[in-house]
């Protein structure tokens, strides 16, 4: 166990943590850079396409920017503890792997900073990292024991079906036979595959999008191409090896569900659920619990997406809203095509304007559950701040970097 800080490291680290927010991204890409090449084995924990984008590296440097600007007021970070250690209890992270973190990213800082960083204020950055790590193996340690199953484990394909042009669910059923685990509404899994020109195996954590009832665990995919205007960085490869490579029958391995973006289901007050593009995926088994479940919950069902092409369960979503009197639904559709019909496909052309669905979705103590690009959720939170409502009653899931 860590000793605790002293008041001097706790200045030194305060003092120097504008140090990250101006050199830190050079920092965390250093890192990244000397630990693979020190620990290649460490490549399998790593989303490889965030770091060729770089976009990993920046949000570690904003994380330890935000953890040395809090470190004489740690609960100040909020949530955000919780989040991440739920982000690294789904992907197996263990206590083993924290010594060796904390040793290259000390390193790096001295290799990028050099003579800027004396004696004392290094040694006041491993008390800190040491401090923080004792804190994510503690929380991490309780996730752990509450989980379903630990690390790895295979599950079978037994069903795939194509949702949208960009969308296909994977019905993951236990190989050994046992029934599937249960789990909250808004939990997600990571699953793994090897991905040959990478030569290592990739993870991705995918949201569950069906309710919890012991059948399967369903999650939803879409298929990433290469973002516009960034040539050098691939299409998604976990995505287009599920798409293309995993058949009914093959065998993918799972870790069990987590996160803390869950659905509240000790309340009674209305939900409005707001997604965009495959952002439905968390919103599906919400709905489709409160549905299973018989709850007469106001529901408002508030999503955005291009057309639909691209408009997974579609068909579901207005069966439902057909057959229970207490879910509304408001679909917005960005870039129309011929095909779509009005008020059976979409309901609204454009982007989500909560003006024009006032009635349905601002409702009295309702609680707001957010999914989706993070600059769509940015958007989304500021506009229902600014219309009055509680920021403590919306709720953000983020996969990938960033944060809302």
């Amino acid at each position: 166990m860590s000793s605790p800080l002293t008041a001097d490291q706790i200045a030194r680290v305060k003092a120097t943590a504008p140090v990250f927010a101006e050199h830190g991204a050079t920092i965390t890409k250093h890192f990244y850079r000397r630990m693979f090449a020190n620990r290649p084995e460490l490549r399998n924990l790593f989303n490889q396409t965030h770091q060729a984008s770089g976009s990993q590296a920046e949000t570690l440097a904003h994380a330890v920017y935000a953890y040395a600007a809090n470190i004489d007021n740690l609960a100040a970070l909020g949530t955000a503890v919780g989040r991440i250690a739920n982000k690294h209890a789904s992907l197996n992270i263990r206590p083993e792997h924290y010594p060796i973190v904390g040793e290259n990213l000390l390193a790096s800082v001295v290799e990028v900073l050099g003579e800027a960083v004396d004696e004392p204020t290094l040694e006041a950055w491993r008390a800190a990292y040491a401090q923080l790590a004792q804190i994510m193996i503690g929380v991490e340690s309780k996730l752990y024991q509450g989980a379903a199953w630990s690390g790895y484990r295979p599950f079978i394909v037994s069903r795939k079906v194509v949702e949208s042009d960009e969308i296909t669910s994977f019905y993951l059923t236990p190989a050994d036979g046992a029934e599937a685990c249960g789990f909250e509404p808004g939990q997600f899994v990571t699953v793994k595959r090897y991905v040959g020109e990478l030569g290592v195996d990739q993870p991705r954590q995918y949201s569950l999008s069906d309710a919890p009832h012991g059948k399967w665990l369903r999650i939803s995919v879409k298929r990433h191409g290469a973002p516009q205007g960034k040539e050098d960085v691939p299409p998604g490869r976990l995505s287009t090896l599920l798409h293309e490579g995993v058949e009914e029958g093959s065998i993918v391995e799972v870790t069990a569900p987590m996160g803390d973006f869950c659905l509240d289901r000790t309340k009674t007050t209305p939900v409005v659920l707001v997604s965009g593009g495959v952002g439905i995926t968390p919103m599906m088994s919400m709905l489709s619990s409160l549905v299973a479940e018989g709850s007469t919950r106001r529901v408002a069902f508030v999503h955005a997406c291009r057309n639909g092409r691209v408009h997974a369960f579609k068909t579901w979503l207005a069966d439902t809203v057909a057959k229970h009197s207490n879910v509304a639904r408001a679909v917005f559709y960005e870039d129309v095509t011929d095909a779509d019909r009005a008020g059976i496909d979409y309901d609204f052309t454009g982007r989500i304007d909560f003006a024009l669905i006032a009635e349905q979705a601002l409702l009295p103590d309702a609680d707001y559950y957010l999914c989706g690009p993070i600059p769509f959720m940015q958007f989304q939170r500021d506009a229902l701040i600014g219309l009055g409502v509680d920021a403590a009653r919306i709720h953000t899931e983020v996969f990938g970097s960033g944060a809302v």
